[in-house]
């Protein structure tokens, strides 16, 4: 949305900025109590655990400027009085952000920000108002400490971008461009507003060495066509509602609450995926330009499908760099993706089953599993997600690079898959088939092939890195549960109703060579679409909120999921535990803290049935946003627990150190003497169920004494990339569970980028 350059935007990110200081003396002053409920018995709290009451900051204006409204009024639509928004004079409502993405940052302060700012306002139907209803997302930094909650608004409230309005990839400035003659004709809204250029909503997060974070991506709303216009003096502003994805990066700096731009990647991505890599680069894959009309007449060969070029933003230089034609790839939006230890990036047959008519002409390739090498620029195919079908060893890993219709190197891959043939599958045509054929009931396992291929809207979580018999981490494994099953051409937006299955994929490397498996693990309890996991410190993995079915299909319409289950890696089965408080759907989030509990909140649900915001009797709420968090205390929070220092530490690549025990009493010393592993845990950055950094890696204990351990730190930088970590020690109590002690600050150290120092 560009518009005429002025002072105007300029002296409103200095008024933002300024009075984004003002909120922040303001709210330090309020805290809020974060109030444990007592347990009902004590052996409940061990099995089962707690939910803290709910809690969220008081509702405080002053960081937008006063909008006008956008819409005549809808009689029917009466927004409740409940205490999560205040209304201007013109009747436009400013609300509370909830937490649809969030950060643990690294002194146990949380960022967050909202998403789909500005939903409450629309008046009839989403679908035509939201390309003017929704404005750009707020920022706030939670703290917690002594039992209360405190926020802060940074500066800029909104991250920042676009301030004078965002270049919009139109179809008439396509057309322009396409016959080389602008074309004077207004057939949208793209240049009316700057206050919804820059949106968060839908930027994926990632953690950067330095212990900054960055917002990668994010949303441009518009009409395309539409019409900005008045009646009877009313306004009137509808129109087909765009949500163009912005080439945007904003860095959020910890020590003074402040956003600030980097460079912008090559194109706009709404809905894309990060991934740090071994040198502290930073991986971005997928997202869409344009969501509801992804045609591009200037490059038409890349309509009709997300973006299959993948860029790598060097943090020496704070550019994005093209990664060439090899390393393209058809995804989906928001792919999963993991480091593996060898240092390539693993996709694992998931991602976001979002657009209810299809993503892409070409989404029948987000099956295949699939391992991206940064040193050769190239993608190769690892398998069919979950199935034992191994492509690799069936010598065609250059199989989806060759049907990428947009790759201009094609005859390199043409000749990787003519060789791969002729040396693998033709020499030796059943060791891709071996896994069947050598165990037939892993085929006829009904569950196994059941919750095969792409899975949507849920969590693949890496499980922790251990290392072998030879100090190697040569083996990852991932959890993948709930969700929505998938077509094999049709993998979005899949089966309405949520699903309850549940499959561990694996990796297994050796040298050059990575092999793919899959099993299938014990069931949720029921069925989960948007279940968020966390992986806590003793290798259990928690899923909470979700609902019953897709509310993106049809908003308003699920059954909220209140109960939370714990995945036993042990067993390979889930148990129910405690019931959260508050109902959260879409765009709710959670993460470790350092004491071992997991902070959850969000909910920001799309408008009932794409209309206006009403909760149907029995469904989920939809009368807007949930602003608030409650914390979960497991059940090892409920007794004796090992005690290490609670002081930083900044640890190098391949080194040893020690960490210092507190035998501060006779049970706690106890539980230090058995203590049995230890445990670095990424610091989360989670956004729309993913993580790309997520990992907990267990190190090697060297000598283990009564007031002190000394561990090892892997030699390979892949398997503990450079960033902010917290540490943790696991000892087994009298009953043999595992329990955690509270964390330690792990700064970890390596050998960066470096071709802009």
């Amino acid at each position: 949305m560009k518009t005429r350059p002025s002072l105007v935007p300029a002296l409103t990110l200095l008024s933002l900025s300024i009075t984004s200081h003002f909120a922040l003396a303001d709210r330090n002053k309020g805290k809020v109590p974060i109030v444990t409920p007592e347990c009902v018995s004590e052996q409940i709290c061990k099995q089962k655990g707690v939910f803290t009451n709910p809690f969220e900051e008081p509702l405080v204006t002053g960081e937008f400027a006063d909008q006008n409204n956008t819409n005549i009024k809808n009689p029917l639509n009466n927004y409740p009085d409940n205490g999560k928004c205040e209304e201007n004079d013109e009747g436009v409502l400013k609300c509370k952000p909830a937490a649809g993405s969030l950060a643990l940052l690294n002194d146990g302060r949380i960022l967050y920000f909202n998403a789909l700012e500005g939903t409450e306002n629309v008046e009839y139907n989403a679908l035509l108002e939201i390309g003017s209803a929704i404005v750009n997302d707020q920022t706030r930094v939670l703290t917690m400490k002594n039992g209360s909650a405190s926020w802060i608004a940074p500066s800029p409230v909104d991250a920042g971008a676009n301030p004078d309005g965002n270049d919009s990839e139109t179809l008439i400035g396509d057309i322009s461009g396409f016959l080389g003659n602008p074309i004077d004709i207004d057939l949208g809204t793209d240049d009316d507003r700057t206050n919804n250029d820059g949106a968060l909503f839908c930027a994926d997060l990632v953690g950067l060495p330095n212990g900054e974070l960055m917002a990668v991506g994010g949303t441009d709303y518009y009409h395309e066509p539409g019409v900005n216009t008045e009646l009877l003096g009313q306004p009137i502003n509808f129109g087909l509602s765009e949500l163009e994805g912005l080439k945007n990066s904003r860095i959020f700096n910890p020590d003074d609450n402040s956003w600030r731009k980097t460079g912008d990647m090559n194109f706009g991505r709404w809905y894309p995926s990060t991934v740090s890599l071994a040198n502290g680069n930073v991986l971005v894959a997928s997202g869409v330009t344009k969501l509801v009309k992804p045609v591009y007449l200037t490059r038409p060969e890349t309509s009709g499908r997300n973006v299959t070029v993948t860029e790598t933003y060097d943090t020496s230089c704070g550019e994005w760099t093209d990664n060439g034609a090899l390393a393209e790839r058809s995804l989906p939006l928001y792919p999963r993706l993991h480091l593996l230890p060898n240092g390539h990036v693993f996709y694992n047959g998931g991602g976001q089953a979002f657009n209810p008519f299809g993503q892409g002409y070409d989404q029948a390739l987000w099956n295949i599993v699939a391992a991206y090498d940064p040193k050769s620029q190239t993608w190769a195919d690892l398998g069919f997600a979950g199935l034992p079908l191994h492509l690799s060893e069936a010598g065609v890993s250059d199989l989806t690079s060759l049907l990428n219709i947009t790759n201009t190197e094609a005859d390199k891959s043409l000749s990787g898959l003519l060789s791969g043939l002729t040396e693998e599958f033709i020499a030796n045509p059943f060791d891709a088939l071996a896994p069947i054929i050598d165990d037939p009931y892993k085929l006829a396992d009904v569950q196994s092939v059941l919750g095969a291929g792409f899975r949507g809207s849920t969590f693949s979580m890496m499980m922790p890195l251990k290392p072998d018999e030879n100090g190697k981490y040569s083996k990852a494994e991932f959890l993948t549960a709930g969700g929505v099953l998938t077509g094999v051409a049709a993998t979005s937006p899949g089966l309405y109703l949520g699903t309850n299955l549940a499959r561990i994929d694996s990796v297994t490397i050796d040298g050059e060579t990575m092999l793919y498996d899959s099993r299938s693990t014990g069931s949720l309890s029921q069925g989960r679409w948007y279940g968020t996991g966390v992986l806590l410190p003793t290798g259990e993995v928690l899923v909470v909120s979700g609902a019953d079915r897709d509310e993106v299909v049809l908003p308003g319409s699920g059954v909220p999921i209140l109960e939370a289950e714990i995945f036993d890696p042990e067993t390979e089965t889930f148990r129910k535990v405690a019931k959260q408080n508050r109902p959260r759907t879409y765009h709710n989030s959670a993460a470790l803290l350092p004491d071992g509990s997991v902070l959850i909140g969000g909910h920001a649900p799309i408008n009932t049935a794409y209309a206006y915001s009403v909760t149907l009797p029995g469904f989920s709420p939809n009368d807007g946003r949930d602003p608030s968090f409650e914390i979960y205390k497991p059940p090892y929070m409920f007794g004796d627990r090992p005690s290490i220092g609670k002081g930083s530490k900044s640890v190098h690549i391949g080194e040893r150190f020690r960490i210092g025990l507190k035998n501060s009493d006779a049970a706690t010393t106890t539980m230090n003497q058995r203590i049995e592993s230890v445990v670095l845990v990424r610091r989360t950055n989670i956004t729309h169920l993913i993580d790309g950094d997520q990992r907990s890696v267990e190190l090697p204990i060297v000598r283990h004494r009564s007031g002190r351990i000394v561990v090892q730190m892997p030699k390979e930088q892949a398997v503990v990339p450079p960033g902010d970590y917290m540490l943790f020690v696991n000892a087994r109590d009298d009953e043999g569970n595992l329990v955690p002690s509270e964390s330690k600050t792990i700064s970890v150290t390596g050998s960066l980028s470096n071709v802009c120092r």
